[in-house]
């Protein structure tokens, strides 16, 4: 199914699947959603979706086979350790409709990684070399305990250096597109000020994405953030020159007590 979801513009999109009821209960308080999206900007794939789902079977699988096939790729992380609710695998597997087996190679890093340690290769650690029948180890550097790639999913852990270390593994091997560029313009006006005429540009260029980000800047006065983002260079010039001139002109009218 790998690349079913992609676009004949060539716009490569991904989704994030992430399991564990550590995060669902707060316990646990997610640190990858963040960098895989920045991760994949920054190399030309889309992220259009994140889901978190807790470790249960039937909503593993489901979501699993609802994302990858509607997205490039699919990402998860967690479910991949040594306890026994640990069954990001298994679930892979039976989305996949393959048998789950301990994949030789990665018998074999595990084992290696336990006689460096001083550990035992016990039931549990051997439940780390368990992949889906046809798919292919991502490995990493930091704990040496693989993920997995099969079709268009790629299981990582959900250890935040684990996972960057298993992302960097497997990049390339993917397919990207042309990197998003963004451009963002500080207004000195609130966000209310600009809402009309903001409306207003994107309408006139629809194939730019223009946002809007009220904050408080460092006098504690409301302001706002524009952001534009395009994969051309030209459009997103032109958006930015609309964008302050319309900005100069709220601002002349509104007067400096209200900047």
């Amino acid at each position: 199914m790998e690349g079913a979801a992609q676009t004949a513009s060539g716009i490569v999109t991904a989704a994030v699947l992430v399991i564990g009821d550590e995060i669902l209960s707060g316990r646990t308080k997610d640190k990858n959603i963040g960098y895989i999206a920045e991760y994949l900007t920054g190399i030309g794939i889309d992220l259009k979706e994140v889901r978190i789902v807790p470790d249960e079977e039937p909503e593993i699988i489901a979501a699993v086979n609802a994302l990858r096939a509607r997205y490039t790729y699919l990402f998860t992380t967690g479910g991949i350790g040594p306890t026994h609710d640990d069954i990001t695998a298994d679930c892979v597997a039976k989305a996949f409709g393959v048998p789950l087996e301990h994949h030789p190679r990665a018998v074999e890093i595990m084992r290696e990684r336990v006689a460096a340690t001083g550990g035992v290769m016990n039931e549990a650690r051997m439940r780390m070399t368990r992949v889906p029948k046809g798919g292919e180890l991502v490995l990493n550097k930091i704990s040496a305990a693989p993920g997995f790639r099969i079709g268009n999913v790629i299981v990582m852990a959900g250890i935040p250096s684990v996972m960057q270390a298993m992302l960097d593994y497997v990049t390339p091997q993917l397919k990207t597109g042309t990197p998003m560029l963004s451009e963002t313009i500080r207004a000195d006006c609130r966000e209310g000020d600009i809402g009309t005429e903001l409306g207003e540009i994107a309408k006139l260029y629809s194939d730019v994405v223009i946002g809007s980000y009220p904050f408080h800047d460092e006098n504690n006065v409301a302001n706002t953030n524009v952001v534009m983002r395009s994969r051309d260079p030209a459009r997103l010039a032109l958006v930015k020159a609309a964008v302050a001139a319309m900005l100069a002109r709220v601002k002349a009218e509104l007067g400096p007590q209200k900047i």
